[in-house]
């Protein structure tokens, strides 16, 4: 993810922190400096949001090591100012290990909370709630992590994307009614909730605004994924990649490129060496360079790497997921070896918009 920093590699997964986090970090410690006109005040709040995301990391490792045991791996974790978020290379879609997967991480939360209780029990019991805030007391701080990972299991299992209660609630729905009509179902849930969400927020929390649109349009987002995946089910490479196009030499220059972008509506450009791709020219790219006065720079240069090939007779689906996951709009496509088409993601909606324009028709014959 961009703007994040790596801080480590646990289990094999790498451990990322974006930049907004760090950033919320300094502002608490800044409010409660203001608030306090505490120095060490400021400090432990800043630890103890710092304990609090340590949770959140073991949360998301309860996602990342269930899902290892489908044989998903995780590319990295990330820790926002929102959350968690662990990158599996793919969603299970047997409904039990999407089941196990969701509901590890949870899961991990309630250990968390009962080690808390039982060393707070056996050393010493419970203190009171007005002296819970009391800088740099570990007893206090550990007891507000209890009750904060409490809170996490239950806010977790709510039964809305993209929390894991929408995942538990989908996942047990689809033993019954199929992988799609339960994804739409968790998903009209999720919706609902947020609306309740949003209206009890203005009248009472604006906090509950902010989590009302991420719920909304977390569940609207997951929705729209199955529909998309359902609709590339079955379909190859072959089926959606563009057969009419323009490539670039690795050593053509950015001022040839300017030229084949403005003659045509192909934005991005396959760039071939020795007869095979080895990246993709992006307009966005293209333009950036040409602001710098790179025109006659080798596309070689400003090309992007990171997009690899797929070959003709993949799995539409997966490939789709894999262009989503790297940020990747466009790549090339190949059999034995050489280019023989373009897919991009744009092309790829045109074609599910086609496809389910002709099923309409054809209903509306058979119906006729």
């Amino acid at each position: 993810m961009k703007w994040s920093t790596r801080i480590g590699r646990l289990f094999g997964i790498d451990v990322y922190v974006h930049f907004t986090f760090l950033l919320l970090l300094a502002f608490l410690g800044f409010v409660t400096w203001q608030r306090t006109h505490d120095v060490y005040a400021a400090l432990a709040g800043v630890a103890f949001i710092l304990g609090l995301f340590g949770c959140v990391l073991l949360h998301e490792f309860g996602h990342a090591l269930m899902a290892r045991r489908y044989g998903i791996e995780t590319r990295d974790i990330t820790l926002l100012p929102i959350g968690g978020l662990a990158r599996l290379e793919r969603m299970p879609e047997h409904p039990l290990q999407e089941l196990w997967v969701a509901l590890a991480g949870p899961a991990v939360n309630v250990v968390i909370a009962l080690v808390l209780y039982a060393g707070l029990a056996f050393t010493g019991g419970f203190l009171e709630a007005t002296n819970l805030d009391v800088p740099f007391d570990l007893r206090a701080m550990l007891q507000r992590l209890m009750v904060v990972n409490v809170f996490l299991v239950l806010f977790n299992l709510l039964p809305a994307f993209p929390m894991d209660g929408g995942r538990v609630l989908r996942a047990l729905l689809a033993t019954k009614l199929g992988r799609r009509r339960a994804t739409a179902i968790a998903a009209n849930v999720g919706q609902a909730m947020a609306i309740v969400f949003g209206i009890v927020g203005f009248m009472s929390n604006p906090f509950l605004v902010f989590i009302a649109i991420f719920v909304y349009l977390g569940a609207q987002a997951e929705a729209g994924m199955v529909e998309m995946q359902s609709a590339l089910e079955g379909l190859r490479v072959r089926d959606a990649m563009m057969t009419r196009f323009r490539t670039l030499g690795a050593d053509d220059t950015l001022a040839k490129a300017t030229d084949e972008l403005l003659a045509g509506s192909q934005q991005d450009f396959p760039v071939i060496a020795e007869g095979a791709p080895v990246g993709i020219l992006r307009r966005n790219d293209l333009v950036k360079a040409l602001g710098q006065n790179r025109r006659d720079t080798p596309v070689s240069e400003v090309m992007c790497r990171e997009c690899a090939t797929a070959e003709a007779g993949s799995s539409l689906k997966r490939v789709v997921e894999s262009m989503h996951e790297r940020q990747c709009g466009t790549i090339p496509v190949v059999q034995a070896g050489q280019i023989v088409g373009l897919l991009t993601l744009e092309n790829v909606s045109e074609m599910i918009m086609v496809n389910a324009a002709l099923e309409q028709r054809g209903q509306a014959l058979a119906h006729g």
